[in-house]
């Protein structure tokens, strides 16, 4: 019954990406700009953008389980931070990849030390020293701690990286969505939303997946230190 709901999982997965890649590049007008690379670079928005929202929803759910686990001290909620750390780093990993290459034929440089992107990557540090941590720190209540407090510690940029473009003057847009200082046309609108619908998809999947096999990695790991004490 797991595999089969995961083989659907991913059919609708492929499906819907496939359908996404459609919208984003053969629906959707093409926006009015000065030479054909800032046409082609604005279709990064629709992929840009639900990388960071996934990213800050990755941390958000990292900050929750930490909390849960300070409280409970129960395994599961520290599996579950580890899984949605990993996957949030991977969104924003995208995120910083995408920027840049979305940047160079509007701005004329591939990077520039605004609040929004140096924000975004001291992000990015934040849960890439998570993983470092608990990589390198033995398995045991203290390594869960503190991976717990950075967790919980390291989700105060998410706000930061979203407000920036408000609390501070910076090279990178405005945001179009919820605002009053533009808003996107429909097809745009339609398009957009159906990628984050899918990007949230893969989310779960790769959540749900990425959860099961540390589950499993427990059990092995258990059943090696009860061999080594026979």
């Amino acid at each position: 019954m797991r595999s089969r709901i995961d083989k659907i999982l991913l059919t609708i997965l492929l499906i819907a990406f496939l359908v996404s890649l459609y919208l984003v590049f053969l629906w959707v007008p093409q926006i009015k700009a000065s030479n054909v690379s800032e046409q082609i670079a604005q279709k990064i928005f629709y992929y840009h953008v639900p990388s960071a929202w996934l990213g800050f929803l990755a941390f958000f759910i990292v900050f929750v389980a930490s909390v849960a686990y300070l409280w409970k001290r129960e395994r599961k909620y520290e599996l579950i931070s580890v899984a949605s750390a990993e996957i949030g780093v991977l969104f924003i990993t995208l995120v910083l990849i995408t920027g840049p290459i979305w940047a160079k034929p509007v701005w004329g440089i591939w990077w520039t030390w605004d609040a929004r992107l140096t924000s975004s990557l001291i992000l990015w540090l934040i849960y890439v020293a998570f993983l470092m941590l608990r990589r390198y720190l033995p398995d045991g209540s203290k390594r869960a701690n503190l991976s717990a407090v950075v967790g919980i510690l390291g989700f105060v940029d998410v706000p930061i990286v979203y407000y920036s473009i408000r609390w501070w003057e910076t090279q990178h847009p405005k945001a179009v969505m919820a605002s009053s200082e533009g808003s996107l046309a429909a097809p745009m609108f339609i398009a957009f939303m159906f990628t984050l619908a899918t990007f949230t998809l893969l989310y779960i999947f790769l959540m749900k997946k990425r959860y099961q096999l540390l589950v499993l990695e427990d059990q092995v790991n258990k059943q090696f230190k009860e061999m080594e004490l026979l």
